[in-house]
């Protein structure tokens, strides 16, 4: 009976162990998430501040706002096609380096690619209010975190998902871009529906690297 009670409590202390391991490493996935999304949110609007001015220029966003030099460069030239299509490419980069970067490297190029990615979004900040921007923050932050959740307490692997959710994201731009000439409602409708569906699994396949990743590098 000593023995049993012995060993009871040796499995009970290990599974103690293991939850405030758990709870630490789940801590850091979700404050590197939350640093990164801060970054890009940052990033967003300070370039929009720097491209956008009060003072009349030739090149009128709406009443009261004008495109800056850098504005003009960044929105209306080719360059906004580097812009737009950086993080992208940043993201087919990190699956060909990722198995050589060291766990510092690592985190330094996610919060690169967040930057960038605030980069991309800042003229989001010509066409929408400051009000409907964070309206659609609150609703995609609490989006991931259901999503986080569910790939946290799924038991499924759907690591095989990612290279066919990329496949996907490439289709989805295809079509959009035959959309521009055909300019069909529903064909529209149908690319942010299933755009809606692949970036909910990219979502969740990258909550699942993240803690497949930090837990080999602890």
């Amino acid at each position: 009976m000593a023995d049993y009670r012995t060993v009871h409590a040796g499995a009970g202390a290990r599974s103690a162990e293991v939850d405030a391991g758990l709870r630490t490493h789940m801590n850091k996935v979700y404050g590197t998430m939350s640093v990164g999304l801060l970054v890009t949110a940052l990033a967003a609007w300070a370039l929009s501040n720097l491209a956008v001015s009060a003072t009349p220029t030739e090149y009128m966003v709406k009443d009261g706002e004008y495109l800056t030099s850098l504005g003009y460069a960044l929105y209306a030239t080719p360059l906004k096609w580097v812009v737009m299509f950086a993080p992208l490419a940043m993201v087919f980069g990190f699956g060909a380096v990722v198995s050589r970067l060291s766990a510092a490297a690592t985190q330094t190029y996610f919060y690169a690619y967040a930057a960038l990615m605030g980069l991309s979004l800042s003229s989001i900040f010509l066409v929408f209010t400051g009000a409907s921007i964070a309206q659609t923050f609150l609703v995609t932050s609490a989006a991931f975190a259901g999503l986080s959740l569910w790939g946290y307490t799924t038991k499924k692997d759907i690591s095989a998902w990612g290279s066919f959710l990329i496949m996907g994201v490439i289709g989805l731009l295809i079509a959009s871009v035959v959309n521009i000439f055909l300019k069909s409602s529903g064909l529209e409708f149908a690319i942010s529906g299933i755009g809606v569906l692949i970036f909910a699994g990219l979502t969740v396949n990258l909550f699942m690297f993240l803690l497949q990743f930090l837990g080999n590098r602890d």
